[in-house]
């Protein structure tokens, strides 16, 4: 385990590509906080950050709870120190047509993906400023492309990728770079719960999905996590505004 250098935060830590990208920072030298929501089993990614020899704090925290997520974000840096590296990851999708999807399921999605990295966002800017230094590192999705029956889905991500990319035009000159990781077929909850609502077993939906990627295989968290801790760390200063697409082949 690296020296402890930096302190990071990642949302939605609890598993999956938030888990893995928690384990990871802190396996490259940072002070972790691990948020996600109470009864996820967040203080499962702490215990094998521990585990392993780093330092990690974990916050149960409902993204789309403002005043609740910026007092984590205060908390964070009270605890561990100014952030230096901010993760992004909280989400979720409705697998549904437009005609099925109301009114609050899009504000949702809103809410999840777009007004909770604002408010991160916004929470870590000062400190950041202040040490000339920071990272902001926003997980969006291949969907931002398009995909059928995830309008709502679709049009967050796509959001993502707008604001971060104004983020990193108005942080850069104190510092500060702003980049997307964009997932594709990553297996998780969420693909999971794809294979459910197709009626598949979820062996037999990751095998479909490898079909049609060019590098044979879906993807794994630690390949998001791999990612974001290039754009996280100091070989990546010269690299902001951008978008990668971690999905086994060209996509953007």
């Amino acid at each position: 385990m690296a020296n402890i250098s930096r302190v990071a935060v990642v949302t939605g830590a609890a598993s999956g590509i938030g888990a893995a990208t928690a384990v990871r920072l802190a396996a490259d030298g940072n002070a972790v906080a691990v948020l996600d929501l109470p009864d996820t089993g967040y203080a499962e990614t702490v215990e094998a950050i521990e585990s392993a020899g780093g330092r990690a704090i974990g916050l149960a925290v409902d993204v789309t709870d403002r005043d609740g997520l910026a007092a984590a974000m205060a908390q964070v840096a009270d605890e561990l120190g100014t952030v230096s590296i901010l993760v992004n990851n909280a989400g979720y999708s409705h697998d549904l047509p437009i005609q099925d999807m109301t009114f609050q399921q899009w504000d949702d999605m809103t809410s999840v993906h777009l007004d909770a990295a604002f408010c991160t966002s916004r929470a870590v800017q000062p400190g950041m400023a202040a040490q000339g230094f920071g990272r902001i590192v926003n997980i969006s999705s291949t969907s931002a492309l398009g995909t059928a029956g995830r309008v709502g889905y679709s049009a967050a991500k796509s959001g993502v990728i707008g604001f971060t990319k104004a983020l990193a035009l108005e942080l850069g000159p104190i510092g500060v770079t702003a980049n997307v990781v964009a997932p594709g077929f990553i297996v998780s909850r969420m693909t999971a719960k794809t294979a459910r609502r197709l009626g598949r077993d979820f062996d037999e939906h990751q095998e479909i999905a490898a079909n049609g990627i060019p590098v044979g295989r879906v993807g794994r968290p630690e390949d998001i996590a791999n990612a974001v801790s290039f754009f996280a760390g100091d070989a990546a200063g010269y690299v902001s505004g951008q978008v990668l697409f971690v999905a086994g082949g060209p996509r953007g």
